[in-house]
């Protein structure tokens, strides 16, 4: 009898043959009922999978990690079925999971429009009350093709599958497709669904395929969960940092560069606020920054292996008949600038940081506002070393992410550590080095990782950093990368104590990664509203009446003096208008002035997002205000 280990180290036995929901009926009624997949020696499997051999299970319930993918799955396939009864000319693609949902492309020359999303839904919502069964079958790659061979799409899905054996799925005597699973066990098992939107999307992504449409929608396990969700997407429009960055006057696009961002003013302070404080971090960690040229020639890209592997992303020129590239990395240019000299161990841990201008060709198609432009700033930085160093310069960066982070009010973020590829360059005794070492990196911090097998780059482990927003939303900033492979490309050397020459370990990090995403990422977190030390104008002042316009001036300027971004209205407009155009541009600080204050050498703080005021002299503001911008602080009480 198979034996079956269980998560608390007790053992099962059962029948051979038996499925793994026997297993969960074995071990109590009531998993049983809640179970709806189960995770078998690590991968997650059908209840129906029958269990011939020893194993560990865990069985997977809706308080799983796993359990929402796995319904979200399962709740695409019933979309598909609602929308091949609605539209029978439907031929359908593919439907995987997303971030949050799914989605289904589907071949139909009829149009699927917002007006057809609750018929949709209504179709879905009888297929879940049916509750019928997911069945799985399996049969041969060459069965597969012949039961397919009239559908190109299911046709082109099985000629590229990776495994001579192909599953389908059915949960209804009119509705079969080809995939891998799991699905839940039955229909009723989905949770709440919504159909969210309808895009055009090209077949493989060719642009030269036929348009087809990509339905995409959300399932939740509850509709408390599905609304909560659908709150924050009406939050998040209003902190579309696109609107916020027109409202507030911080950057514009223009079809004279598509995808270049044009940073009005108010930004560039944001910019250079930023900048500031990001040189000030590296120069507290022993950076030293360097600048290299925006175009270098073809044969610098033929050897840092960015012509093989990048050039459809890349923007050429020819200078004077020879070919150029617009650079896409700053990497090969730091290469270029520690090449410029001789270097001994005693140098090391060298690093030099950049600030690098990079331009890749995106598709017109995915650009977004600054999350996804054509050029951008790359906060990078190259760390030369040896092997023995890499522990303690991965430490370094860790801490040096965390100080940045938490200056801009985050303090949820995850890691995670991504290992040696199957196509990867380098001994293994090297990659078992190098990602040894970035696990005691993690572990001498205390910090709890995800590890993501077989996902580094093809030269060397790396660490990404994800921050939440205030939305709860994941956004992939920093990465420490390890690299054996460009050094050597380049003919990298330094000596060592031995007096040989050897090759330096290249560390490869960023912390903000693009300038430009990480400003939208403010914006929306932050709604526009900009902590003090970031605000393009930090304090206004406003006067109740003309009669207090000098006293008005004379606060105006020695806030000025003092390195405050201030600004003054002295309008005839009514005080209440004032406050609310201030309002509307999102200032930290306005300080009402009347003829009270002007005798009082006082001003009346109104604080952004609150309706009391408080009466104070211009000295204490001051200090105040000072104090919360030199300790960066989010907090604006006083």
């Amino acid at each position: 009898m198979p034996k079956v280990t269980l998560p608390n180290g007790s053992i099962l036995e059962v029948e051979n043959g038996e499925t793994a929901k026997q297993a969960a009926e074995k071990i109590g009624p009531a998993l049983a009922k809640a179970a709806l997949a189960a995770k078998i020696n690590g991968e997650i499997k059908d209840l129906s999978t029958p269990i011939n051999n020893n194993i560990k299970i865990e069985i997977i319930t809706p308080k799983s990690s796993e359990a929402l993918e796995i319904m979200r799955h399962s709740c695409a396939h019933i979309m598909a079925e609602a929308i091949c009864k609605i539209f029978p000319a439907a031929k359908l693609v593919y439907g995987p999971t997303v971030e949050n949902g799914f989605y289904y492309d589907v071949d139909l020359d009829e149009p699927i429009r917002p007006d057809d999303f609750e018929r949709i839904e209504n179709q879905m919502q009888k297929i879940v009350k049916a509750d019928t069964p997911f069945v799985r079958t399996e049969m041969s790659k060459d069965e597969a093709l012949k039961k397919l061979a009239s559908d190109k799409y299911k046709l082109d899905n099985v000629k590229n599958a990776d495994s001579d054996t192909l599953s389908f799925y059915s949960h209804s005597d009119s509705f079969e497709d080809l995939c891998r699973g799991p699905h839940v066990p039955s229909t009723g098992k989905i949770g709440s669904f919504k159909i969210m939107s309808v895009a055009g999307a090209y077949w493989h992504g060719d642009a030269t395929q036929k348009m087809l449409q990509r339905v995409y929608g959300t399932c939740w396990q509850t509709k408390k969960e599905l609304g909560a969700y659908l709150e924050r997407l009406e939050e998040a429009k209003k902190r579309d940092h696109r609107l916020l960055g027109k409202q507030l006057d911080l950057f514009s696009f223009n079809q004279a560069g598509p995808g270049f961002a044009f940073i009005h003013a108010k930004g560039m302070v944001i910019w250079n606020e930023i900048i500031d404080f990001w040189r000030s971090i590296h120069d507290k960690y022993g950076y030293q920054e360097i600048r290299t040229p925006i175009i270098l020639n073809e044969e610098l890209w033929h050897k840092s292996g960015h012509w093989d592997n990048y050039k459809e992303n890349m923007y050429f020129t020819n200078v004077d008949g020879n070919n150029y590239a617009i650079k896409p990395m700053n990497c090969p240019g730091g290469c270029l600038v520690y090449k410029a000299r001789q270097h001994s161990y005693r140098e090391f841990p060298m690093k030099v940081a950049e600030l690098g201008l990079v331009h890749r060709h995106e598709a017109s198609g995915v650009m977004h506002g600054l999350f996804r432009v054509r050029q951008f700033t790359q906060d990078d930085a190259h760390i030369f070393c040896t092997p023995e160093q890499i522990e303690a310069e991965i430490i370094g960066v860790i801490e040096l992410t965390f100080e940045i982070y938490r200056a801009f009010g985050f303090e949820d973020f995850h890691i995670e550590l991504s290992t040696k590829p199957e196509k990867h360059i380098g001994s293994d005794e090297m990659w078992d080095t190098a990602t040894n070492a970035l696990k005691n990196a993690l572990k001498q911090k205390n910090i709890d990782y995800k590890i993501n097998e077989g996902d580094g780059a093809f030269y060397g482990p790396k660490i990404d950093f994800h921050i939440k927003d205030c939305l709860g939303r994941s956004w992939q900033l920093g990465t420490i990368q390890l690299d054996f492979s460009m050094p050597q490309r380049f003919g990298l050397v330094y000596t060592d104590k031995d007096n040989i020459e050897k090759t330096p370990v290249m560390i490869h990090r960023a912390v903000l990664g693009s300038f430009e995403r990480f400003i939208g990422i403010l914006i929306e977190h932050y709604a526009g509203n900009m902590p003090l030390w970031l605000a393009p104008q930090q304090v206004r002042i406003l006067t109740i009446s003309e009669k207090t316009n000098d006293y008005a001036k004379t606060v105006y300027q020695k806030l000025k003096d003092a390195k405050l971004r201030c600004g003054v209205d002295l309008s005839n407009e009514k005080i209440n208008a004032k406050i609310a155009k201030t309002h509307g541009e999102k200032l930290p600080y306005m300080l009402i002035v009347g003829q009270k204050e002007a005798e009082s050498n006082t001003v009346n703080v109104r604080i952004a997002g609150c309706r009391e005021t408080k009466t104070m002299s211009v000295d204490e503001f001051l200090r105040s205000a000072e104090n919360k911008i030199a300790d960066k602080e989010m907090d604006l009480q006083i």
